[in-house]
C-alpha cells in the first residue's frame, strides 16, 4: 500500500481507483495495511478507495475524541471534494463513520460497519493498559482474532509501542473514554442511508449482540455473518468480506 500513499496539506492517505468514493476508516490500534485486500479489490472494480491516516496521536489532548476525528474526516472530504461517499469503518473507524453521518448526512451514500464501536465494546480489560508487560499485550492482541496466528509479532510490537509511549497511551485512553461518552443508540434510527453490517461470529471485542443491535436500530440495514472470525473480518477473511460487500453494493446499486 505504500506505493499509493500521498501527503497533501495536513493529510496522509492511500488512494487508488476511479469511481464512487469509498473512504475506509481504521480503528484505534489499526493501520492502513489492515485493509490491504479490500483496498486492492475495490479500487479495481469501479471505486475510488481512500484510506486517510487518522490523527489519533497528533491532536491536542483536549481535542482527542470522536467529535474531532469526525471533524478531521469532514476536512478530508471537503479537501478531496468528494460527494456521495461510502464510509467503511472498523471498530473506532465505524464509530467515527456513524458520528460523521449524524452531522453530515448529506455527504454519505451508504455505511459499511464491521466490528464497529458506538454501542458497546469490551476494552482490554480492567488492567488495561499494562506498560512494559508484553505478554499481556500479546494475549490481548490475539483475542482480537479467532485465528490467533494473525497476531504476528510485528502486530504485537505495534500495539506494545503505542501503550508504552506516554503520549500515545494518554491519547489512546482519551479516545476510548470519548467513544463511551458518544453512544450512538439514540441517533441510529435517524440514519436513513443503506447500511451493510459485516460481523465476525466470534468477535469478543464487539460481540454478536452488538451487530444485532446495530441491525435493529439502523432503519435500512442488512446484516451478514462471517464464521470463525473475530473483530477484524477484513483481515481474517478478506475474500469473503469483499465478496459479501461487492454483492451488497450490486444489490443496492452503489
Amino acid at each position: 500500500m505504500t506505493d499509493f500513499l500521498k501527503k497533501e496539506d495536513k493529510f496522509t492517505y492511500a488512494e487508488a481507483g476511479e469511481g464512487r468514493p469509498i473512504i475506509v476508516l481504521h480503528g484505534l490500534m489499526g493501520a492502513l495495511s489492515n485493509f490491504n485486500e479490500t483496498f486492492n479489490f475495490f479500487s479495481k472494480r469501479g471505486y475510488k478507495v481512500l484510506i486517510p491516516e487518522l490523527p489519533l496521536y497528533t491532536l491536542p489532548i483536549l481535542k482527542t475524541n470522536v467529535k474531532n476525528l469526525a471533524s478531521f474526516l469532514h476536512d478530508f472530504i471537503e479537501y478531496k471534494q468528494l460527494k456521495d461517499v461510502i464510509l467503511l469503518g472498523n471498530s473506532l473507524g465505524g464509530h467515527i463513520a456513524l458520528y460523521y453521518t449524524k452531522h453530515y448526512s448529506q455527504d454519505i451514500a451508504a455505511l459499511v460497519l464491521t466490528g464497529s464501536s458506538g454501542l458497546y465494546e469490551n476494552s482490554m480489560g480492567n488492567n488495561y493498559p499494562r506498560r512494559g508487560d508484553k505478554d499481556f499485550v500479546r494475549r490481548k492482541t490475539q483475542e482480537v482474532f479467532y485465528d490467533q496466528s494473525i497476531a504476528t509479532e510485528e502486530l504485537v510490537d505495534q500495539v506494545y509501542d503505542v501503550i508504552n509511549d506516554r503520549n500515545t497511551l494518554v491519547k489512546t485512553l482519551a479516545i476510548a473514554k470519548s467513544a463511551v461518552r458518544h453512544n450512538m443508540a439514540n441517533d441510529l434510527p435517524n440514519m436513513q442511508q443503506p447500511s451493510c453490517i459485516i460481523w465476525g461470529k466470534n468477535d469478543t471485542v464487539t460481540p454478536p449482540e452488538v451487530a444485532n443491535d446495530f441491525h435493529r436500530l439502523l432503519p435500512d440495514s442488512d446484516l451478514f455473518w462471517i464464521d470463525k472470525c473475530g473483530h477484524a473480518a477484513m483481515m481474517e477473511h478478506p475474500e469473503e468480506f469483499n465478496q459479501i460487500l461487492e454483492k451488497w453494493f450490486n444489490q443496492r446499486n452503489l
